[in-house]
């Protein structure tokens, strides 16, 4: 029995611009079929089986033609799989979705429709640039180069015949540019006619130049595709609403050290400032070799006084284990528990378990300073935590009188990273590299980076998310420019908006 085909649109490029029909779908895909302007970072969502075939276009370069695409799409599914077909923007404007459907169709293969959002409106939404406003566009037009337009003959030349709208949208226009600009001028058009050409829109290294009919062409001399052109009065409306490029962190690109599982969250507030984050974990979270002591320390709870976290990795893995060892939050009754930093309290709090303290410095010195006025003498420490982390708590702990069982709960490892992906993800060179612990930093130090690359990246600024990790990136010939207030990620964003305003911003 064929599987079937769903032709989807992938948006603008802007990830977050899918739709949640294409997000479903992408989610239980076989086999992805995607285009060069359908943003790779879509492929995170597909199963990790799932078969990804790239079939992009470029001016002059096809991976592969329409028609071996169209038996492509038809081959997969007669093997029974889910086929997504992720295009850029819309699979129905310009998109050869219609060709692709009708192929399918004559091939007795079932298929489906899942629109996106055209490139023609949200790029030059993203650019400031409505295509129509009551006052000064009641039309629009959109064209892709790549038709055939029709054409009149002034002498022996033929002379493309646009349509006259108060707004046109030229997709894939920028090698036309002068041949359009010309037809436009040879239509009637003004020469002060106000143009936008937006390279790469919606993705943080957007590019806009603005001119006009008469001009553009000299401004844009050496601008490569994907572009999207924008002709008409709109344009000038651009100055007032200009929005995407004013965010605070546009186009800085932002490594994170973090590590994969806990990065979305930070990579989310980067890309919604405007940033371009580079996902680079300097952190494996890893497995116990054995959970026999933790397994332990659990069945005996009873005679634990307190618990504390010291780490959402502890969290979640003592949390897990709770349960892999039927128990439950319950059996916590009467233990207090303290946690590190309110992201520790918030996973604790995922599972119903509330922290009964937290203290103001979010490390381990804010823990001891918390615990200074207790009577702890006589007193149970449980602490679940990395193999190898600071011995500053337990410690002082024992040095008032009271029992710790520090708990390896989980053990951090440096990934596996091949020269040519460091050497790809670092290029070009970070804006901002970003450090949340002191693993990651020793991690990163420990790299084999070429000495040429290793002195490019002495523009790049450091950033720490606390006073510890700075000490070590010190002690590791990193100077810090950058440290967050209090050691949490919101605390650390802030610290790099801050540290770029003060600098004048972006342009």
């Amino acid at each position: 029995m064929p599987g079937k085909v769903y032709l989807v649109g992938a948006g603008p490029g802007d990830p977050g611009l899918l739709t949640l029909r294409g997000k479903t779908l992408l989610e239980r895909a076989d086999c992805v079929i995607y285009d060069f302007l359908a943003n790779e970072e879509l492929l995170k969502y597909t199963p990790a089986l799932c078969e990804r075939i790239f079939v992009g276009k470029r001016a002059g370069t096809h991976t592969l033609s329409q028609e071996q695409i169209n038996g492509l799409l038809a081959e997969k599914s007669r093997q029974g799989d889910t086929v997504v077909r992720l295009k850029g923007g819309d699979p129905f404007t310009f998109g050869r979705g219609g060709e692709e459907a009708a192929a399918l169709r004559e091939a007795g293969i079932p298929f489906e429709i899942v629109p996106g959002i055209s490139s023609g409106i949200a790029v030059p939404a993203y650019a400031g640039i409505p295509v129509t406003h009551r006052k000064v566009s009641a039309s629009v037009s959109f064209v892709s180069i790549r038709a055939e337009p029709s054409a009149e003959t002034n002498g022996s030349d033929p002379i493309p015949v646009f349509p006259n709208s108060d707004t046109t949208v030229f997709l894939m226009g920028t090698r036309s540019l002068a041949s359009i600009t010309s037809a436009l001028l040879k239509q009637g058009r003004s020469s002060s006619t106000p143009v936008a050409v937006i390279r790469w829109g919606t993705l943080p290294y957007q590019e806009t130049t603005v001119g006009t009919l008469g001009d553009i062409v000299s401004k844009t001399r050496g601008v490569a595709p994907p572009t999207i052109v924008v002709v008409g009065e709109v344009v000038n409306l651009r100055n007032q609403l200009r929005w995407y490029e004013h965010l605070p962190l546009f186009g800085k690109r932002i490594v994170i050290t973090r590590p994969r599982e806990q990065a979305e969250p930070l990579r989310e507030a980067l890309a919604e400032r405007g940033a371009l984050p580079i996902e680079m974990p300097m952190i494996e979270i890893r497995d116990p070799d054995s959970w026999g002591p933790l397994d332990d320390a659990i069945r005996r709870l009873e005679q634990f006084d307190y618990l504390l976290v010291t780490s959402v990795n502890g969290a979640r893995k003592f949390l897990a284990r709770l349960a892999a060892s039927g128990r439950d939050v319950r059996d916590l009754k009467g233990i207090e528990i303290g946690a590190i930093g309110p992201a520790t309290a918030a996973e604790l709090a995922r599972s119903g378990l509330r922290a009964d303290f937290v203290p103001a410095e979010y490390r381990a010195e804010g823990l001891v300073e918390i615990l200074s006025e207790r009577e702890l003498q006589g007193k149970s420490f449980l602490i679940p935590r990395a193999r190898v982390a600071r011995d500053l708590v337990p410690r002082a702990l024992r040095e008032r009188g009271a029992r710790v069982e520090v708990i390896e709960a989980y053990r951090t490892e440096m990934p596996s990273l091949q020269p040519e992906e460091v050497h790809g993800r670092l290029t070009p060179i970070p804006d901002v590299i970003t450090f949340t612990s002191s693993s990651t930093a020793t991690n990163f130090s420990e790299l084999h980076l070429s000495p040429e690359l290793r002195q490019k990246l002495a523009q790049a600024k450091i950033a720490s998310i606390g006073p510890v990790t700075s000490e070590t990136l010190r002690r590791l010939g990193m100077a810090t420019d950058i440290e967050a207030k209090e050691s949490t990620a919101p605390a650390l964003i802030s610290a790099i908006e801050s540290y770029f305003a003060a600098e004048g911003g972006h342009s």
